[in-house]
């Protein structure tokens, strides 16, 4: 029997994010996927390295490749949606778990041990799966500021919304990324060559 799962993750490509929005740059779930796995890596990365932490960042960048896997059948509910109300957000996560066994089932049995803990979301409770939330709302940050840099000021309200979650984390890791790497994701090429 062949397997659909990786047929399936590839779709994600065609799931485009901030529906909602007004975009100047669309994006979609895999490259953000592919964002979410850089923040991870370079949150841990200094969480260990700068803060002496013993955070296992592979385990982490792992997580975070596979972090939205089920939207793959859910699609990206913007997050006003989701948590518009306990019923609503209640309900989405019952859909993500269906469209997360949906993705179990697909992968090969002598497999599927390996990617059950990426995919179903039982992960949440693990250490290190903060570091991939962080991560998560980082990539959002980043998107705003981005697109504001362009002249979008459709993003100006989501900015100060994902600020103050991220501020909430009260992570020195997040800390030190916005205050030593952020910046230069405003810049221009031009500005980055000089």
């Amino acid at each position: 029997m062949d397997s659909h799962f990786f047929a399936y993750m590839y779709r994600l490509r065609f799931i485009e994010r901030w529906s909602l929005m007004r975009n100047v740059m669309r994006e979609n779930v895999a490259e953000h996927s592919f964002h979410v796995a850089l923040l991870t890596h370079v949150l841990c990365t200094i969480a260990n390295e700068m803060f002496g932490k013993k955070v296992p960042t592979d385990k982490a960048v792992s997580l975070a490749l596979f972090h939205d896997a089920t939207e793959v059948f859910t699609g990206d509910i913007p997050t006003p949606v989701k948590h518009h109300n306990p019923d609503i957000l209640a309900n989405f996560r019952e859909i993500e778990h269906i469209a997360a066994d949906r993705l179990l089932q697909m992968i090969p049995e002598p497999l599927r041990a390996i990617y059950q803990p990426l995919i179903d979301g039982k992960n949440n409770a693990v250490d290190y799966a903060i570091y991939v939330k962080a991560a998560d709302l980082l990539d959002a940050y980043l998107k705003c500021v981005t697109e504001l840099s362009a002249g979008n000021r459709e993003f100006a309200v989501a900015r100060k919304q994902i600020e103050e979650s991220i501020r909430q984390l009260n992570m020195p890791e997040v800390d030190y990324f916005l205050n030593h790497m952020a910046a230069s994701l405003e810049k221009t090429l031009d500005e980055l060559s000089e």
